[in-house]
């Protein structure tokens, strides 16, 4: 066996291993605080509603179990089990591509390693399909918050997979075309026209994209619009307009965003928290909202996607020259070199590696959240923010109590009871 397939199994072990610990401690963590509503929210939140939010962050926290295990068995199947070798060999018959006198094929043509990926990556989406459904139709319907009805899900499935294939498709071919005829520095022009393929997307996902799977309506409320006008005004931001979109369709969670690029910035509600919150709470959480881009959160985001894209595409022009890198994970030597096969293996075995920079990411986004809360409270009100939070805090049941190594590990956003408190702190300036 070689010595990268041993590190390569005993940092899958590892992560496996890391990553439900951390699960089955945020679960036991939840439970042992089941039965008693934090003191901070005995006031806001009942003991009833404290306990839906425990059972239903437990069920999917379990969920996530089985979902880490079929992770793992997947990437060993199709790396040391030699589940690539299989679907390549596949493809190289079906396109006639022939083999050298030593086994290897002298060019694999782009279309092989399009093919290649496309069924690698219909393959995973296909085993994640049982698990998504259980999740929507079993633990979201046990906890009221499903509206989907099976034909809906599968609709989306569709769209999804058609839009993945309408995008992706010519993205891949000019990846694989800017690996294959760049030279040892394609590395940097496939970064190059990476960074522009996702500017794109983000310019026209509002408008081209997103009405795909949800109905977008002008805000009516002409109060609630007069007042978010003046916040915008007061923030010197400019959108494209205020929209309302119907996620009651498929879920009772509630929440708002904005998203787009440039002039097709757009604000958009979710009906079901227009319809739970009072104005001064939405402007509060739209002041949040608006806080993530005047404190260019969306830019410095964007620039660390970027840079780090451009790290991992330069380690995989180097690695990608390397014969132990595709045989310490499994690939026989006919399919050595190929430049789809060195992005398969890239992409299936970086996470195995990077799982320890979760928490540095983590680290970094609920300090962007306490910045927006910042802000939020200097445009709008501490007190109304603290009011939608715990508004939706119980409307989304999210738990109030999770375990704090979990959370420092995963979460994007900051504990309810830090963050709150620290919003309290800014009502007495």
């Amino acid at each position: 066996m070689q010595t990268f397939t041993i590190i390569f199994v005993i940092a899958l072990i590892l992560t496996t291993y890391l990553r439900i610990w951390l699960s089955s401690r945020h679960v036991r963590h939840i439970q042992s605080h089941r039965d008693s509503v934090p003191d901070e929210f005995l006031t806001q939140i009942d003991l009833a509603s404290h306990q839906k939010a425990a059972d239903y962050t437990c069920s999917k926290t379990r969920l996530g179990y089985i979902n880490t295990l079929i992770e793992a068995l997947l990437l060993l199947s199709l790396t040391l089990g030699g589940g690539l070798n299989a679907l390549s060999t596949l493809w190289s018959e079906w396109l006639g591509i022939s083999t050298s006198i030593d086994g290897r094929s002298a060019d694999y043509p782009i279309t092989h390693g399009v093919a290649l990926i496309i069924s690698t990556v219909m393959l995973m989406s296909l085993v994640e399909i049982p698990l998504s459904y259980y999740r929507t139709f079993v633990i979201e319907q046990r906890f009221g918050f499903n509206k989907m009805t099976p034909g809906m899900f599968f609709t989306d499935l569709v769209k999804q997979t058609t839009l993945g294939m309408l995008i992706g498709t010519p993205l891949l071919l000019g990846i694989l075309w800017l690996m294959k005829e760049m030279g040892d520095h394609w590395w940097l022009y496939a970064w190059l026209a990476w960074m522009g393929f996702n500017l794109l997307i983000l310019s026209v996902y509002p408008t081209w994209i997103a009405p795909l799977f949800n109905k977008f309506t002008p805000l009516t409320d002409d109060a609630l619009k007069s007042r978010i006008e003046q916040l915008m005004h007061k923030c010197g931001f400019e959108s494209s307009g205020l929209f309302v979109m119907d996620g009651s369709r498929r879920s009772n969670h509630g929440n708002a965003y904005f998203t787009g690029f440039g002039r097709t910035k757009r604000i958009v509600f979710f009906d079901t928290l227009l319809s739970r919150l009072d104005p001064p709470e939405i402007e509060a959480v739209l002041a949040h909202e608006l806080g993530h881009f005047k404190r260019r959160h969306v830019i410095k985001r964007i620039i660390l996607s970027f840079i780090m894209s451009l790290v991992f595409l330069w380690g995989l022009g180097q690695l990608m020259q390397q014969e132990w890198f595709y045989q310490g994970l499994g690939v026989d030597v006919q399919f050595i070199p190929s430049t789809a096969m060195a992005l398969l293996l890239f992409f299936l075995a970086m996470p195995v590696f990077t799982l320890l920079l979760q928490p540095l990411s983590s680290l970094y986004s609920r300090r962007h959240e306490f910045e927006a809360d910042e802000y939020a409270a200097d445009k709008s009100s501490a007190s109304d923010l603290i009011r939608a939070l715990v508004k939706l805090y119980q409307d989304n049941a999210s738990t109030l109590t999770p375990d704090p190594l979990h959370s420092a590990f995963y979460d994007s956003h900051p504990p309810a009871s830090l963050r709150i408190a620290r919003l309290q702190k800014l009502t007495h300036h």
